[in-house]
């Protein structure tokens, strides 16, 4: 067994940057945790009209409906069985925001169905999302997201495209600073950038048994539907 991302991404994998590859190779089998700390340059959202939704989303601790410059990051990338016993990460973002903290969640699992990276968003795993994972020719790595699904008691529906968002993430290593630099971009087909965040971290590797999974890192919910 390899890491839920390795498994996704095959042969690609060993293409990425040295770093990136430790980093993704977070896991059972791995036995590391990994937590960055650093700072976000910018997190900036759409037009006005964008605020209300991201607003409501915050609310499951999904997007973040505020701005800001410089603003301290922390990320949290613990691997864990799940309820149904699949290999799980978390991908838990906190911006220590004026006024105070922001999360941004995310649990994800393989999905040898999709062929894919399933990203579970927020508290209750409400939305799911296929992403596609690459190794860039400069070794770092792409993230697109596809389908969007929603899940609830018996309703699976996918989220038509007029009001999903097509996410971008582009991770990379700085060999000079020892950091990693982060850039992600969420955007809608019709009403153009909805909500992204840029900056740099330095990441740090824990064993993932004595660390274990704090208290609520992982969701209230969780989705057995992949």
């Amino acid at each position: 067994m390899t890491s839920i991302f390795a498994r996704a991404m095959g042969d690609d994998f060993a293409r990425l940057h040295p770093q990136l590859q430790r980093r993704f190779s977070v896991g059972l089998e791995s036995g590391e945790a990994c937590v960055g700390r650093g700072s976000m340059d910018r997190i900036w959202h759409g037009r006005a009209f964008v605020k209300p939704f991201l607003a409501l989303g915050a609310t499951r601790n999904i997007l973040v409906p505020r701005t800001g410059r410089d603003v301290p990051f922390t990320i949290e990338n613990v691997p864990y069985a799940d309820a149904f016993g699949r290999e799980t990460v978390t991908f838990v973002r906190t911006f220590a925001l004026p006024g105070g903290p922001r999360r941004f969640d995310a649990t994800m699992v393989h999905s040898p169905e999709r062929s894919c990276v399933l990203d579970y968003l927020g508290t209750h795993q409400h939305l799911a999302t296929d992403l596609r994972l690459t190794a860039e020719p400069d070794g770092s790595l792409l993230i697109r997201s596809g389908e969007h699904r929603f899940r609830e008691g018996p309703f699976d529906l996918r989220v038509p495209d007029l009001i999903g968002g097509e996410a971008e993430v582009r991770e990379s290593f700085d060999d000079a600073t020892g950091r990693f630099r982060i850039r992600v971009s969420v955007t809608n087909r019709r009403f153009g950038p909805l909500f992204g965040y840029e900056g740099t971290f330095r990441a740090r590797y824990v064993d993932a048994l004595r660390h274990g999974v704090r208290a609520g890192l992982r969701p209230v919910r969780e989705e057995a539907r992949a």
